[in-house]
C-alpha cells in the first residue's frame, strides 16, 4: 500500500516539476512578441477557484500549428502543455498546482507556431482565489429554436472537472423540460417544470422522492414559473405568467418575449397550498421574477406597469425592482410594496434579481425595456449594496453583448452568468468572484478540454446555470416514468 502511495506521490511532483511526453516539439529561436496572446477562450487577468477545471485553450486566430503553454508558480513549480488546436494540462498536476498556489498568481507564458515559425509571447498572470467554488452547476442545453422545440435536457457539469451527465431529456417523453431550481444550490430542494401534452411540476424536498403537481388553480392566472426556494425549505415563490412572443424584422434584438399578464404567489411546500395576496395580483401591474432575501423576511419581484387595452408597444414596458415583506412563521405577505430600484425612471428594465445568499449584495441584469433579457445586445449585469442601497455595473463581467441569466454559489464569493459575447448567437456559462467589498473579477468561460472544438460543434445555449453544491442524485427514469403518468397532485390555495 505505502508503494503504491509512494508511487503516485512521485508522479505528481514530476508533473509539477514539467516533464512533458517525448511527443512535444521544443520551442525554439523564438520571435519574441512585445504583446499578450490573443487566446480563445480569454483567461488572461482571470481570477479563478483553487478547484477548478484546467484553464485549457488555444490561440484565437487559428491559423498555429501548435499551441505552448509553461504555467509557473512562485516557488519554481512548472506545469507544461503542447497541442495543435489547445493546450490540456493533466487535471491531476492542475490541482495540485492551484492548491500550492491558493491566495497566490500563476504566470503563463504562450507560444505558438505558425508557418514562418515559433512566437512567444508576454507572459500574463491568473489569480488563485482562497475562495472555493461549489461542486459543479446545473443547465438546460436547448437549440435557438424559437417556434418549437427539439432535443433538450437538464445536465450537471462537475465544476472540478469535465465531466457532464443529463438528468432529464425530452426523448424520454413528448414535451419540454425547464425552470430548474434548488434551495442555494442544495439539490435536496429541487423543482422542475415540465412543459408540453406531459405538463407537470416536479418537486422534493429534504431529498425526498419527486411528486408530480398540476400548479394550475381556478384562482390563478395559470401553471407556475420562475420558481425560487425560500432558504428555509418550506416555500417555493413562483410567478404566472401569460406570456407571448414576437419577432422583429429589422432589430438587433431579433425576438421579444414579453406578459400579457402576470402574478406572483408563495407555495407552502408542507401545506400544498398557494398564498396569495392582492397585491401581488393587480391587473395593472405584470409582476415576475420573484426571489426570497438571504435572511428570508423580504420578497423582491420585477414589477411593471401594464399596457392599456390596445397598445402594442412592447417597448415601452419597463420593470423596477420592488420588495415586500414576508413572514416565514405564518406565510403572510406584507401590506406595503417598495420600489428598492426605479429603473423606470432611468428609461430602463430590471430582470432576474438574484440577492445573494450572505445578505451583502444582489444583482441583477439591467436592459432599455422588458424582462426576457437573454435577447437584448445591451443586457448588463449591476450588483446592488443591500446596505448602502447603491448600485454599480458589474464593468469586468460584463461585456459587449448579452448578460442575462446569474446566480450565486453558496458561499456568495462566485457568479454563474449567462454571455452571448462569443458570437451573439449562444449563451454559454461565465463566472466571476465578488469580494467581501464587492469588487468583481473579470469573468471566465466554463473550461473544456479543447473548447473550440466543443463550442463550435455544439450548436446548443446553455439555459438557466445555476450552482449544484453536490450531485443532484436525479433518477431520470424514474421520474419519466411520473411525467408520463396521468396522475397529478393539484395546488391547494389557501383561503
Amino acid at each position: 500500500m505505502k508503494k503504491v502511495l509512494y508511487t503516485h506521490i512521485l508522479i505528481g511532483l514530476i508533473g509539477l516539476m514539467g516533464v512533458v511526453g517525448c511527443t512535444s516539439e521544443t520551442v525554439g529561436d523564438a520571435k519574441q512578441e512585445k504583446g499578450l496572446p490573443n487566446i480563445y477562450p480569454d483567461y488572461v487577468g482571470v481570477t479563478i477557484p483553487v478547484n477548478i477545471a484546467p484553464l485549457c485553450f488555444g490561440m484565437d486566430d487559428e491559423e498555429a500549428l501548435l499551441v505552448d503553454a509553461v504555467v509557473t508558480d512562485s516557488h519554481g513549480n512548472n506545469l507544461h502543455s503542447q497541442g495543435e488546436e489547445a493546450v490540456d494540462f493533466d487535471i491531476d498536476d492542475w490541482h495540485a498546482l492551484l492548491a500550492q498556489n491558493r491566495g497566490d498568481s500563476l504566470s503563463i507564458t504562450v507560444s505558438a507556431k505558425y508557418a514562418d515559425g515559433w512566437h512567444s509571447y508576454r507572459p500574463f498572470s491568473i489569480y488563485v482565489s482562497n475562495d472555493s467554488i461549489d461542486y459543479g452547476i446545473c443547465y438546460r442545453l436547448i437549440a435557438p429554436g424559437h417556434e418549437v422545440w427539439s432535443k433538450m435536457g437538464i445536465y450537471e457539469r462537475d465544476l472540478s472537472s469535465f465531466d457532464e451527465r443529463p438528468l432529464i431529456e425530452n426523448t424520454q417523453f413528448e414535451g419540454c423540460v425547464n425552470c430548474h431550481s434548488f434551495n442555494r444550490g442544495n439539490p435536496a430542494d429541487m423543482s422542475l417544470h415540465i412543459r408540453g401534452p406531459h405538463g407537470a411540476t416536479l418537486l422534493r424536498q429534504n431529498d425526498g422522492p419527486f411528486t408530480a403537481y398540476n400548479t394550475k388553480t381556478e384562482q390563478t392566472l395559470g401553471l407556475c414559473v420562475y420558481p425560487y426556494w425560500h432558504p428555509s425549505g418550506k416555500y417555493v415563490a413562483y410567478s404566472t405568467n401569460v406570456t407571448k412572443q414576437t419577432f422583429h424584422s429589422a432589430h438587433p434584438n431579433r425576438i421579444e418575449v414579453f406578459d400579457d399578464a402576470s402574478d406572483l404567489q408563495v407555495y407552502d411546500v408542507e401545506k400544498n397550498e398557494l398564498i396569495l395576496s392582492p397585491l401581488l395580483k393587480q391587473d395593472s401591474i405584470y409582476e415576475t421574477f420573484p426571489v426570497f432575501s438571504a435572511n428570508g423576511r423580504s420578497l423582491y419581484f420585477c414589477a411593471a406597469s401594464a399596457l392599456p387595452e390596445g397598445n402594442h408597444q412592447i417597448d415601452s414596458i419597463r420593470y423596477n425592482l420592488c420588495r415586500i415583506d414576508f413572514d416565514p412563521a405564518t406565510g403572510k405577505l406584507g401590506s406595503t410594496i417598495e420600489t428598492v430600484i426605479d429603473a423606470v425612471a432611468q428609461h430602463k428594465s430590471v430582470s432576474f434579481p438574484r440577492p445573494s445568499y450572505d445578505g451583502r449584495f444582489l444583482c441583477y441584469t439591467l436592459s432599455d425595456y422588458g424582462q426576457f433579457s437573454i435577447w437584448h445586445h445591451e443586457a448588463d449585469l449591476y450588483l446592488l449594496n443591500l446596505s448602502t442601497g447603491e448600485s454599480q455595473v458589474m464593468a469586468k463581467a460584463n461585456s459587449d453583448d448579452t448578460e442575462s441569466f446569474h446566480n450565486w454559489s453558496s458561499n456568495s464569493r462566485w457568479m454563474v452568468l449567462s454571455s452571448r459575447r462569443d458570437d451573439g448567437l449562444f449563451t454559454r456559462p461565465y463566472f466571476c468572484h465578488v469580494d467581501a467589498n464587492g469588487v468583481v473579477s473579470k469573468a471566465f468561460m466554463l473550461p473544456q478540454r479543447n473548447p473550440r472544438r466543443f463550442y463550435r460543434e455544439r450548436f446548443l445555449s446553455f439555459n438557466v446555470p445555476d450552482f449544484i453544491i453536490a450531485p443532484t442524485h436525479f433518477d431520470g427514469h424514474q421520474a419519466s416514468r411520473l411525467i408520463n403518468d396521468e396522475y397529478r397532485k393539484d395546488f391547494g390555495v389557501r383561503q
